[in-house]
């Protein structure tokens, strides 16, 4: 596949840069293709199932779905029950996973941990597990493409920019561009989770700079300023995700001032059911 391109992007009087991994897919682009690189690339009779886990509306979800349907491989996700209004949509990450041939088995939520630590150990032969949000020590062969392509056009900047959920993106990349400077922020926890979710990865190099939120934003929750700079951002020329792309640029306007590439990590097919969130709470 070739290289994403980039596009300029000007937003409160700043130059920006922004790498459109986003454009690659619908479903399958973005932070969650370059993590799925090695899989992809794996032949289609190395493994039979796939198992993951994590939340409702995951991106990393419809993504493992959807390189599951290419590849003819069983899909297993495991979460916590739905919400009545969930299994109604028929719109949204999970609804076009399950489209995609997703077998999705709710948990109790006071089982839910003791069961997602046993999957390794109840694993069967031809099967791959996918750690949430797709948070795997594979993960770096396809970051490591990625950093390649930086490398080869980046438009004259030194600092990159990449919202984190597991930190798994951020970390690979950094540690594969040692001359750059990369900055993240937590999406999901707080900056002592995500430090910990990277160091049980691989240790976090020093061009890591992980920005400290304005305030404790809780993961999925509805923000008036997250839908402001959403809007403001998309009337910029550009879409980004509504889950994990505000937080990024509230902390980028915030706290830096250089010139900077963001990775557009993907993840707007979640929009149609944060937007429908959105608008019935705050009457859009």
């Amino acid at each position: 596949m070739q290289a994403s391109p980039l596009s300029e992007f000007f937003l409160e009087g700043r130059e920006f840069l922004v790498k459109r991994d986003e454009l690659f897919d619908p479903f399958l682009s973005g932070n969650k293709y370059r993590k799925l690189h090695t899989l992809l690339h794996t032949p289609k009779n190395r493994y039979k199932k796939i198992i993951s886990y994590g939340g409702t509306q995951s991106n990393a979800m419809l993504a493992i779905a959807a390189m599951c349907k290419q590849k003819g491989w069983q899909f297993v996700y495991y979460t916590k029950p739905l919400s009545r209004v969930q299994k109604e949509q028929t719109f949204g990450n999970f609804y076009q996973a399950v489209a995609l041939g997703m077998e999705h088995i709710a948990l109790e939520s006071s089982l839910y941990k003791e069961y997602i630590a046993s999957l390794s150990v109840l694993k069967e032969e031809y099967t791959y597990i996918i750690d949430q949000g797709g948070a795997d020590v594979n993960a770096h062969e396809g970051l490591e493409v990625l950093a390649q392509e930086i490398q080869s056009n980046d438009g004259g900047v030194k600092s990159l920019a990449t919202p984190s959920g597991t930190g798994t993106t951020a970390l690979f990349l950094a540690r594969a561009l040692p001359k750059y400077r990369i900055y993240t922020t937590p999406c999901v926890g707080d900056v002592a989770y995500l430090k910990e979710q990277m160091n049980a990865l691989a240790s976090i190099p020093a061009n890591l700079i992980i920005l400290e939120p304005q305030k404790k934003y809780h993961f999925a929750k509805l923000y008036p300023e997250f839908l402001a700079i959403y809007q403001k951002t998309k009337a910029a020329g550009i879409e980004f995700d509504l889950l994990y792309a505000p937080a990024m640029w509230l902390a980028l306007l915030a706290q830096t001032q250089e010139k900077i590439l963001y990775i557009h990590s993907g993840g707007v097919s979640a929009n149609e059911s944060m937007l429908a969130r959105y608008s019935q709470k705050f009457s859009l």
